[in-house]
């Protein structure tokens, strides 16, 4: 069970009040301490026991702690700044110092703010702006020169791809030997024929030269249609048989 609710008065028994008061300034004191370990503050505490006997407990002092409250008590609309506050602030102002400068270094190399500068000032100022082109220029080249080698190795893989591939394709060349075949010309299937032109003898009139003109008509159409030589000659045979019994009938009546 719980601890009841201790009424909070003077105690009238002696030594239940010496036993109280012995337990409750240990806790106190250790309180006191813990305090000003967890949250760094400055602590200190008096106390005085009844019969006269002084306890204390000071984390930074008891003299210290009593001045600070003495100056305090003096002045209470004065801010209470530690050494260490002051010490922060000095650093904090020695930052912003450096900021500035470089704020306005950042401004001169970017060609502003040159008022109130020197011509050894100026000088200095483009001996640093030249040597920073400079270091750009060469980091510019590397990159460069790092890209043309990366060029020239996809180049010869792609060579040594298309070799891979040049060969791959002659071996299945050999694995399968290609059949060459070939198609004859129009001329081979269709041969124009030579025809000696027909002399005009005495006994050879007309009908034979225009019969010589139909057959080369004919020969014409026929090459234009496509037929074979052959099949001509047994169409034009009849023809040619008839014409020359009206040729031998005609000599016979000359």
């Amino acid at each position: 069970m719980g601890r009841g609710k201790i009424e909070i008065k003077r105690i009238e028994n002696a030594n239940s009040r010496q036993v109280t008061f012995s337990k409750r300034r240990s806790g106190l004191l250790k309180k006191a301490q813990e305090l000003a370990i967890l949250c760094d503050a400055e602590v200190a505490v008096i106390i005085f026991s009844n019969t006269g006997k002084l306890f204390e407990f000071s984390s930074c002092g008891m003299n210290r702690t009593l001045s600070r409250y003495n100056k305090c008590v003096d002045c209470p609309d004065a801010p209470i700044v530690s050494k260490a506050e002051k010490q922060d602030s000095k650093e904090v102002d020695v930052l912003k110092d450096e900021i500035a400068k470089l704020q306005t270094k950042q401004l001169r190399l970017l060609g502003k703010d040159l008022g109130g500068l020197s011509l050894k000032e100026l000088q200095h100022l483009e001996q640093q702006v030249n040597e920073g082109l400079s270091s750009v220029k060469e980091r510019k080249e590397q990159l460069l020169m790092e890209q043309l080698e990366q060029s020239r190795m996809q180049e010869q893989r792609a060579i040594l791809e298309n070799e891979t591939l040049r060969r791959q394709i002659e071996e299945l060349r050999c694995l399968f030997p290609r059949t060459e075949c070939t198609v004859p010309s129009y001329l081979e299937y269709y041969p124009i024929e030579k025809k000696n032109p027909i002399a005009n003898h005495s006994g050879i009139g007309q009908d034979v030269a225009s019969t010589f003109a139909v057959e080369k008509g004919d020969s014409d159409t026929t090459l234009h249609l496509g037929l074979s030589n052959d099949v001509y000659r047994k169409m034009k045979a009849p023809e040619q048989e008839m014409q020359s019994n009206d040729s031998g009938s005609h000599m016979s009546l000359l």
